[in-house]
């Protein structure tokens, strides 16, 4: 099955489970209400109704209710046809009072709408014309066939008109219902379409580090050649120039071609051990301190202060091979913010929790780089950047199981903490 399928059966799944858990809290208002109405025309009204069938059709949807309460409870997933089903009962039962109680003639027929209002805000258009054709035939056959009942037009003493009053009361309980529980039903539509929005956008922005990644590696093959090359001529001229003006230059350019050459061979290692699955097991704390180990040789002109709970210093954390990479994106872009406002410091902490790392970095700038919370897509604030770092410590951190979340700070700058699972087990999505 493809991911997109599985997408939209998951998302039809929770538009039907919505829609019954609706139903059945609208069954439960829907039985109190029949209850006390058939007392009080019984018992105060004192008018001939035939008790014993509408307590026993109260009865029915009351243990059909707590029925679908004990199916959403399950862990099977609700679909359409289940969730056509619910209101097939809820309009067969109403249908059923209707006959007892005057048929058409009762000021609360109008209730046959509400299950088609209800489906309209849930369902498939061929389920909501099945809904409509169930209550208008319903309405249709109360019209003929229905139990008399006296004539509610008017109270023996004339003061006022039951009909008149049973509708306002229906005008009611219509508007309360389409206020509330329709409102709630459409607010879980737009959740569930803004979530869908989001997957979608995360989906483009996996797409596009999936093709960079590619072009990555083969451009990773292709620098091998030259990089040696480089890596020779260097050589050979600081052998020419020992002791010389550029013997000083020379020494760096040998450092960044050698770290060039160390960057492409994890490449490959990280490629093998995420083919294998295999994440690499290494305490908490030698974790950080092998990320500020890395980052003090991209970025020596900054400094970073760290920082390690007690608790990180024993806990081991099985971490995947590009988290070191997230991590070492978000104090790039830490530095970056800092410098431009005139700092050199950024900070980098740990905290262990019982199943989960937080690894928090802080920088010194004035706020306006991007928050982590816009990395869905390839954005940056820099001139030269390519909005790369925030995508792929996003993208890292949901594979994980954990999440990328950011505050401004009062007196400038952002604290991004990025929370993953200390364990492999955890950190693989099924």
């Amino acid at each position: 099955m493809s991911p997109r399928i599985a997408k939209s059966r998951d998302d039809a799944s929770r538009r039907a489970r919505k829609l019954t858990e609706t139903l059945a809290w609208l069954r439960l208002c829907a039985v109190s209400g029949q209850a006390l109405t058939v007392a009080a025309v019984a018992v105060v009204l004192d008018l001939p109704i035939p008790l014993a069938p509408l307590a026993g059709g109260i009865v029915a949807l009351a243990a059909f209710g707590l029925f679908a309460f004990w199916r959403l409870r399950q862990p099977w997933p609700v679909n359409f046809p289940e969730a056509f089903g619910h209101i097939v009962v809820d309009i067969a039962v109403l249908t059923f009072l209707l006959y007892c109680t005057g048929g058409a003639t009762n000021p609360f027929v109008s209730l046959l709408v509400m299950p088609i209002a209800l489906a309209a805000a849930a369902l498939p258009l061929r389920y909501v014309v099945a809904v409509a054709l169930l209550a208008s035939a319903a309405y249709l056959a109360l019209i003929p066939w229905h139990l008399p009942i006296p004539s509610l037009h008017a109270t023996p003493n004339g003061r006022f008109n039951l009909h008149v009053a049973g509708m306002a009361v229906n005008f009611g309980v219509t508007a309360g219902v389409l206020a509330f529980f329709i409102s709630r039903l459409a607010r879980a539509l737009r959740d569930a379409e803004a979530e869908a929005q989001r997957e979608h956008e995360r989906a483009l922005r996996d797409e596009g580090i999936l093709a960079i990644a590619t072009q990555a590696a083969g451009t990773a093959h292709e620098l091998n050649t030259p990089l040696s090359t480089i890596r020779t001529l260097l050589a050979e001229l600081r052998r020419e120039q020992a002791g010389g003006p550029l013997a000083g230059d020379l020494d760096l350019l040998i450092g960044q071609a050698e770290r060039c050459r160390d960057i492409l061979r994890e490449l490959v290692a990280i490629g093998r051990r995420q083919l294998a699955g295999t994440p690499q097991r290494l305490p908490l704390a030698g974790f950080v301190r092998d990320c500020e180990s890395n980052f003090h040789l991209l970025r020596p002109e900054v400094e970073l202060r760290i920082s390690i709970g007690d608790d990180a210093e024993e806990r081991i954390i099985e971490a995947a091979p590009n988290l070191r990479h997230a991590v070492i994106n978000l104090l790039s872009n830490a530095a970056d913010a800092s410098l431009a406002a005139g700092s050199s410091e950024i900070e980098l902490g740990v905290v262990a929790g019982r199943d989960l790392a937080e690894l928090f970095v802080r920088d010194h700038g004035k706020g306006s780089h991007i928050a982590p919370g816009t990395g869905t897509a390839f954005q940056t604030s820099k001139s030269d950047g390519l909005g790369l770092g925030l995508a792929l410590a996003h993208a890292t951190a949901e594979r994980l199981g954990g999440d990328l979340t950011a505050e401004a700070l009062a007196d400038g700058g952002w604290l991004q903490r990025l929370r993953v699972p200390l364990l492999a087990a955890d950190n693989r999505r099924p």
